[in-house]
């Protein structure tokens, strides 16, 4: 959440305001912050609430204030079109606040969705589309995901599997494991060890654009990286892997490491190795998206937002794309900016456009 502490009349709050979070609620017009900060802009001398309708400036023009009475004293005036000195939280961002805050006190309790909204004094529809559409998850989603949350802490702090799920407040620990997958990317126990005893090998080949490293444990392919030479690719697999036993293996695995070159610029449509895949939820969501993206197409980030059913997650979706360690068998590189542009790629611009360039090429053959 966004703290502001007092601060001197007509100052802005660089010490106090994340700026990046409050840009982020200006970007999305998040009402839940009205009230909190007002953002000024310097080309026009006008200060606004961050659920201003009026066109976004740009990031290096604004300036944020606790108050409007410390964006006056700077020499700004109120915009006339949000009114930023009425602003207050709206009723319904201030039933979903008290909502949220129920449901951390009471992470590790049942709530119904027909509680919590008697508990808020909102119907339970209005309160779960209101909640999805500030927070971007739904009641039931948010409190999985502390529970969740308190558990990876619990397991990290040495605490066996099974009093870790009883304090996080999950029902048995068979859902847990149904979900290690997704939650922890290795099994409860393999993580309480800090992810030691996690096996990783990797293969180092040439091709088409340029050394490609493949790394795999027993689940599956955990990594795919495109680089220059074999030190930068395998120091960034030992940080992205600090816990784990790593070796080299040419061998192991080959028919897995074969299919993902043939694969690349889309030789072969049908990838089929098995990925060992971590992170989060949505970042699970995003990667499942982007396998589905037919070699030669692409997407924008606001459309993967829009079909996850979260239209204001575009910045998670690009996030969710930067953290993804498997190049082409998750193909980020089919997503790009709503301008057209290619927007940026963790192994490079220039491979992201040859890429999809004979991605292209290999799209139109298979139709002549």
């Amino acid at each position: 959440m966004l703290t502001m502490p007092t601060t001197l009349r007509g100052e802005p709050a660089t010490s106090v305001l994340d700026h990046d979070e409050a840009w982020r609620a200006v970007e999305r017009r998040d009402p839940r912050f009205d009230g909190r900060f007002v953002y000024a802009v310097r080309s026009t001398r006008i200060y606004c609430r961050p659920s201003c309708p009026s066109r976004r400036p740009a990031r290096d023009r604004v300036a944020f204030y606790t108050e409007p009475a410390a964006a006056e004293e700077a020499g700004y005036r109120a915009c006339r079109r949000c009114h930023p000195r009425e602003a207050r939280l709206a009723p319904v961002a201030i039933a979903v606040e008290r909502a949220r805050l129920y449901i951390e006190e009471r992470a590790d309790q049942l709530i119904t969705l027909t509680s919590l909204a008697d508990t808020v004094g909102l119907s339970p529809f209005h309160l779960q589309r209101t909640f999805k559409r500030l927070l971007g998850v739904s009641p039931r989603e948010y409190q999985d995901n502390l529970r969740v949350s308190r558990f990876k802490a619990r397991l990290r702090a040495g605490d066996t599997v099974s009093r870790a799920t009883f304090d996080a407040g999950f029902g048995s620990s068979s859902r847990v494991y149904e979900r290690s997958d997704n939650t922890l990317g290795m099994t409860p126990a393999a993580y309480r060890r800090g992810g030691h005893g996690m096996h990783v090998t990797y293969t180092i080949v040439e091709s088409p654009f340029g050394t490609l490293l493949v790394g795999a444990t027993v689940r599956g392919i955990c990594a795919v990286a495109l680089g220059d030479n074999e030190e930068t690719l395998v120091k960034k697999l030992r940080a992205d892997f600090p816990r784990a036993e790593i070796e080299r293996g040419d061998d192991v695995h080959r028919d897995w490491v074969e299919d993902i070159v043939g694969h690349i610029g889309g030789g072969n449509l049908a990838l089929r190795v098995p990925l060992d895949v971590q992170g989060t939820a949505f970042q699970q969501q995003v990667w499942a998206l982007l396998r589905k993206i037919p070699p030669g197409r692409t997407r924008s980030y606001s459309e993967i937002a829009a079909t996850l059913g979260k239209p204001r997650a575009t910045r998670a979706v690009a996030q969710a794309c930067a953290r993804n360690r498997i190049a082409v068998a998750i193909p980020c590189h089919r997503v790009v900016r709503s301008d057209g542009e290619l927007g940026g790629y963790k192994w490079g611009v220039e491979r992201k456009k040859t890429l999809l360039e004979r991605e292209r090429d290999q799209a139109l053959q298979r139709e002549q």
